[in-house]
């Protein structure tokens, strides 16, 4: 309902081809993990998250989904992943740097660069600012649930991930219906 286009754009964007080595984190309920298995189907796709039952709800629709695709879920906190550096020819991540501290975001990030391989793409989606009620209801949403709705990051994260340093070679805006995504696609 929200989030198909800005994922389609994202998997677009990222240059992702089958047969690589590619991660998702924070898998929520595993619809972009499902998209990344389908168009990935000859390579590895790993997912985590830091809920250990919605790692599990991933694997066991994208088992049931695509029987035969090498996928692996897990409870993982994204500020310290248990991967060898350089794992991974493409990651993913949509929709949780809004839920992290400015801090929290630049660890995340750095985890981000050392797991990525030389000239490997990193996809973020964020959610994006839209008209003025928009981003008001939103900041609303965010003080009643925080660990839910998040805040809104868009205009600080393209900073942030210059100091890591990644190249951003996509920045793109996507709307659907009327909840904005901002993709942006880097290069370590």
């Amino acid at each position: 309902l929200f989030h198909s286009r800005a994922h389609r754009c994202a998997l677009e964007a990222s240059g992702l081809s089958d047969g690589m080595r590619v991660l998702e984190v924070a898998t929520g309920s595993g619809e972009m993990f499902r998209r990344l298995v389908r168009a990935n189907r000859g390579g590895a796709t790993i997912g985590v998250d830091l809920s250990p039952n919605m790692a599990a709800r991933t694997q066991r629709t994208a088992r049931r989904k695509y029987p035969s695709a090498r996928t692996h879920c897990q409870a993982v906190d994204a500020r310290h992943m248990p991967f060898r550096s350089e794992s991974f020819d493409a990651i993913f991540c949509c929709y949780l740097l809004e839920l992290l501290s400015t801090e929290d975001i630049s660890t995340t990030l750095g985890e981000f660069r050392r797991i990525l391989k030389d000239r490997g793409r990193l996809a973020l989606v964020l959610i994006g600012q839209n008209t003025a009620l928009f981003n008001a209801a939103y900041r609303v949403a965010g003080k009643v649930a925080p660990a839910f709705w998040g805040r809104q990051v868009e205009h600080r994260v393209p900073a942030l991930v210059k100091t890591v340093p990644f190249q951003i070679v996509e920045d793109r805006t996507v709307r659907q219906t009327f909840y904005p995504s901002r993709v942006l696609v880097m290069r370590k």
